[in-house]
Order: C-alpha cells, then structure tokens, then sequence
C-alpha cells in the first residue's frame, strides 16, 4: 500500500482468492529467503507490538494475518488514499479457472459452482447481485482474465446477464492478453460482446485495466507484479459510492502508462486530449460500427495529443483508444507500447 500511495494511486481493491481479510487466520513463514527478508522487513517496519507471531518447536515461525479492519487506518487518508474491500471469487469447471472480482465486498461470497462454465459465472454474477440489493451497498463484480489457460471464451460472456465489466488488461504474466493465432485477444472479445449484447438489449460492457499482482519482492517480466494497469476515474469526492457509480456510468478510462489530459463525450462529439509525456509520440483510435454490423474497424485515427470524434445517429457504438511510442514499463507479452482504452459510447 506504501508503493502505491508514492506512485500517486488514490483507490485500491486489495483482494485475494476465496479469502476475505477478517477472523484470525495464521501462517507458517516459508524457508524461501525471500520470505524470510521479507518477514524481517515487516518486523522493523511495524515493530513487535504491531506483529503477531510465535515460534514452533520445529524452528518454525508462524505469523498472524491482519485483518482488513486493522490494517486499513495505518494507509488510509481521508481525501488521499481509501483501501476498497474485494475477493477473488475463484470457481472453475472441468479444469478450467474461472474467476471474478468484487469490489466493495461486504461479505465472503463463496464459489457457487455449476454445471457449465457459462453457468458457473452466471451463479457468481448473481451472488453478488444478491448480496447488493440485500446490503444496499454500492458493489461491482467483473470477469477477471478471460484468455487465463483460455477459460472463457467471448461466446461464453455473450451468454452472461449482469455482467458490466471484464479486463481488457490484466497484468498477470499468463494471462493471454493479446491472444494468440487461433484465439482472439481480449480487445478483440470486447467488440464482438457488445455487438451481441446491444442486439439483446443490454448494457455496453466496460473495459478495465489490473495489476493482478501477485509478487512484490522481485520485479521481472514473468513475476505478477504491481503497477501494469490501473483506471482513472472522473468523480468529485474519493467514496467508494461514487466511484462506482462513475465506473458504471463508463466515466473512466484503463490504462498500461498513458495518462489523458481530457475526456468527453457530448452532443455526439466524442473528444480525447492526451497528457503528453516528453519524447512520446501518440495515435488516437475511434474504434466501432453501424448499426446491424458484426464486426468493428478503425472509423478514424489521429497522430498527435487530441482528436474528436463525431458520432452518427447510425453507430452502434464507437470507443477511444490512445497507443503511446513509448513502452510500458515492466512489460509482459512482448507488448511494446503503453495503452489507454476509453468506454465505448452510444449516439443516443
């Protein structure tokens, strides 16, 4: 949390798979010595009437895990930085990983299983559906890592109702982001379901940016670390509320490294302004269809820090995406350039 609040982030949904961060849950330190370090720097950092921890007779040590509620006001700062609590709903079927975030978790949601993976999801979708209207919380689920030992396919989420949000990047070093030649990368699968959805009636769905970081001690392009992708929300006040009821209204955009300036989206003029980083050059894509087409294509595309975009009455949907010369920093799958999507847009 220390790393992220010296990068700048103001949010963070800090989950991990199945487990929500209450009750008292204890563990053995491994012999690795990176967790051994790792223990000791959490020892000096935080000091022994914050630590919880006891000696084995094997010459183990095990250490109590902090729970959410006491581990939150240490990084807290009102108007700076909030902690968001979520989970990794981590299901699958015959094999295949199958798992969703929520945002905002309010209780532990366990797997809900199923006899599909379509059916697998939708169970999850509708748990924390459930767990919404009966709290009255603000709460969000996505799809997590689709292309994941290729789990789910875009076909599979055509199926889904409820389902707002998915990764159009997740910064995990195994996650197919880009596809491969017989399979589409996740941008691709991002089209093709709204096309259907719209056809059926529902909402667009939304794209989001993640870290999925797992490894904090070593930096390496086949570790899952911190600081891949993130979002960027417009909203006037740090609650969690409010940035969720922004993220649903598609006022946000994803990114790998490229920051914006400006974004909006009104009277049918859709506008991107860049905040160009020095040496950087920029191409900024509007990306859709007509009405009762099957497949997106580039509708314009700009060189340079701003563009705009007008969109007919007889568009489906038309979205915004920025492609920097530079390259992320800490790249996976050999991906050369940082990247920001913006939500896709209707005329109506």
């Amino acid at each position: 949390m220390d790393w992220y609040k010296d990068q700048g982030y103001h949010f963070v949904a800090l989950s991990d798979h199945n487990i929500f961060a209450e009750g008292e849950k204890w563990i053995t330190l491994r012999e690795d010595s990176i967790y051994q370090e790792g223990f000791k720097q959490y020892l000096s950092e935080f000091g022994r009437d914050w630590v919880d921890y006891k000696e084995e007779e094997e010459g183990k040590t095990q250490v109590r895990l902090k729970t959410f509620e006491e581990y939150v006001p240490l990084f807290e700062e009102a108007g700076r930085f909030i902690m968001i609590p979520s989970e990794e709903i981590s299901d699958g079927f015959e094999g295949k990983p199958l798992h969703l975030n929520v945002t905002n978790l309010q209780k532990l949601i366990e797997p809900q299983k199923g006899e599909s993976v379509v059916d697998v999801l939708q169970r999850n979708i509708n748990a924390v559906l459930e767990q919404r209207r009966e709290t009255g919380e603000p709460m969000m689920v996505h799809i997590n890592h689709p292309n994941f030992r290729w789990a789910i396919t875009m076909e599979d989420m055509m199926k889904l109702k409820g389902e707002r949000f998915f990764e159009v990047f997740n910064g995990h070093p195994q996650v197919h982001n880009l596809g491969d030649a017989e399979r589409p990368g996740t941008e691709e699968m991002w089209d093709f379901i709204n096309i259907a959805y719209l056809e059926k009636g529902q909402p667009l769905l939304f794209g989001l940016a993640t870290d999925d970081s797992h490894n904090y001690h070593v930096t390496s392009s086949q570790l899952s670390n911190a600081g891949r992708g993130w979002v960027v929300i417009r909203t006037d006040s740090l609650a969690i509320g409010n940035l969720i009821d922004a993220l649903e209204e598609g006022e946000y955009y994803a990114s790998t490294g490229v920051e914006l300036k400006d974004f909006s989206y009104e009277g049918h003029k859709f506008s991107v302004e860049v905040a160009a980083e020095q040496g950087a050059e920029y191409t900024i894509s509007f990306i859709g269809c007509k009405k009762g087409e099957k497949e997106t294509r580039i509708l314009e595309e700009v060189k340079g820090t701003s563009a705009s975009f007008e969109v007919e009455k007889d568009m489906l949907f038309v979205r915004a995406k920025v492609v920097s010369s530079l390259p992320p920093d800490n790249p996976i799958e050999n991906m050369s350039s940082q990247m920001a999507w913006l939500q896709p847009v209707r005329p109506e």
